[in-house]
């Protein structure tokens, strides 16, 4: 049975759930959605009513355009152009679309990262970052209480499963300067842009 745990409201409303994984997956399926986005296809999926994880890209037999869902803002008002199966799916890929459209600054959607206790600690941390803000990875090394660190911590922002949603994109070099993302350094970017108000063309 999954554990759950609400947040101390310094990143408010947003469940972070801690799962028994063998547990989980013996009672559920994952669920998948592939939305648009401005930085390309993103894919979605979801477990026990949570989001697990968000990939850059789409699974083999998914082109971009031809998705599973689709995410746009009309309106002012994000929304999943299909609707999915899982209703988390179809709510993240809402908030992903008011994210993109710069009317959206904090996530608040059911979340399930797999991964050990100190990966778990440093992708809370990363949740604690406040919108069109970054800081260093020593910083975040500090923030955990582990201040030598900070390639620990680095390595555990690499394999955030969660990207967008908890922004590894916010972490960058001591020097100011953009280094490593799963998604590549252009998305980095892209993502730091939408923070600031500039769109991404």
């Amino acid at each position: 049975m999954a554990e759950t745990r609400e947040n101390d409201g310094a990143t408010r409303g947003t469940m972070w759930v801690f799962c028994n994984k063998e547990d989980d997956m013996a009672t559920t399926r994952d669920r998948v959605l592939v939305v648009d986005s401005p930085i390309g296809p993103l894919t979605l999926t979801a477990q026990g009513g949570a989001l697990t994880a968000i990939d850059f890209g789409a699974p083999a037999g998914f082109a971009a355009g031809v998705s599973v869902g689709t995410i746009s803002s009309a309106n002012g008002v994000g929304r999943a152009a299909d609707d999915p199966t899982d209703p988390v799916l179809g709510e993240a890929a809402r908030q992903l679309a008011g994210y993109f459209a710069g009317e959206l600054c904090e996530f608040d959607v059911r979340l399930c990262p797999s991964g050990t206790p100190f990966q778990l600690t440093v992708w809370e941390a990363l949740r604690r970052i406040p919108y069109g803000e970054t800081v260093t990875y020593g910083e975040l090394a500090r923030r955990i209480g582990r201040p030598a660190a900070a390639r620990a911590v680095g390595r555990a922002n690499g394999q955030n499963p969660l990207p967008i949603v908890v922004p590894c994109h916010r972490v960058i070099g001591a020097d100011g300067t953009l280094t490593g993302y799963a998604g590549g350094l252009d998305i980095k970017s892209a993502l730091l842009a939408v923070e600031s108000g500039r769109t991404h063309g």
